[in-house]
């Protein structure tokens, strides 16, 4: 039986509930059921009942898990202590970032960090949430800024750092683009294009949440996924879209962003941003970006 499938028993039996385990450890949940069925057939033990609603581990299932956990913790630690070793000499931190926050945020940071520590560069990788969760707590990233989860995987650590506040991206040639600000009232009959609740749900309740405190539903013209793909459609003139207020820095020609009008009442028109790093993992060159984002946070939320 080999590492993986291992890990994929413990997850499944952390969450019991194969897609989250799936998630949590960056797979598909087809590719995970194949794991763990693969390691019942290779130990001729059932470890799971499985029904349409739950999963239950077995008697088996429980021994295993509780056997296994010391050996995968035992592994873990000799990799992050070789891990440690190469960090002593190694001079780049892997830092993962939302689109938003690696238009807004990242440049300064890295300016920052070059002016303290010119040998010291940041590998960058640019996705959302859902991902960079995974890449970090698999060791492929150091850190990472995130929109922050209700549900805290317990091996990380995180620190909220500010709220990005919320524009309106419109094609250039609306007239609500003449505005100096617009209301959610007045996008009440524009087509709007959000984004995709499952990969991006702070971006998607924004918008609904918006539109909900005005009494209103918004006209849903499209829905995408990836950023740059929404501020496309915006430019072509498909709709409008509210969006992080850093967005605005993403270079789209033919797109007018626009400050919303008006407080939102339950402060939806806000959106949180965190930053996230593994728990139990010692790394100097990770702590001196953790400490240039609390010493220069003011700075970095004026241009949020």
């Amino acid at each position: 039986m080999d590492l993986k499938q291992m890990r994929c028993v413990l997850a499944a039996a952390d969450e019991m509930h194969f897609g989250r385990a799936a998630r949590a450890l960056d797979m598909l949940p087809a590719g995970l059921g194949r794991q763990i069925r693969s390691a019942e057939e290779e130990l001729g033990v059932v470890l799971f009942e499985r029904t349409t609603r739950s999963v239950v581990l077995t008697e088996a299932g429980r021994d295993f898990v509780r056997e296994a956990r010391p050996l995968i913790e035992a592994v873990d630690g000799m990799v992050e202590r070789l891990r440690d070793r190469g960090r002593s000499v190694s001079r780049v931190i892997r830092l993962g970032a939302i689109d938003s926050a690696a238009a807004g945020l990242v440049p300064a940071l890295i300016q920052d960090l070059h002016e303290i520590d010119p040998a010291l560069w940041i590998q960058l990788t640019e996705d959302k949430s859902i991902r960079l969760v995974p890449k970090l707590l698999s060791g492929r990233l150091d850190l990472a800024l995130i929109r922050p989860g209700a549900r805290l995987d317990p091996r990380l650590h995180t620190r909220f750092l500010l709220h990005e506040t919320a524009v309106v991206a419109l094609p250039a040639g609306h007239a609500l683009a003449e505005r100096a600000a617009v209301s959610i009232g007045e996008l009440a009959e524009v087509a709007m294009i959000i984004p995709e609740r499952r990969s991006r749900p702070h971006s998607h309740d924004l918008t609904m949440k918006l539109f909900e405190e005005k009494g209103l539903t918004p006209r849903i013209a499209q829905i995408a996924e990836e950023k740059h793909t929404i501020l496309n459609m915006v430019a072509a003139g498909l709709g409008a879209a509210i969006v992080p207020s850093w967005s605005s820095r993403i270079a789209v020609a033919g797109v007018a962003f626009k400050p919303l009008a008006g407080q939102s009442a339950s402060g939806a028109n806000r959106l949180p941003l965190a930053v996230a790093w593994q728990a139990q993992v010692r790394d100097a060159n990770r702590d001196r970006i953790l400490d240039l984002l609390r010493d220069h946070l003011a700075r970095y939320a004026a241009r949020a």
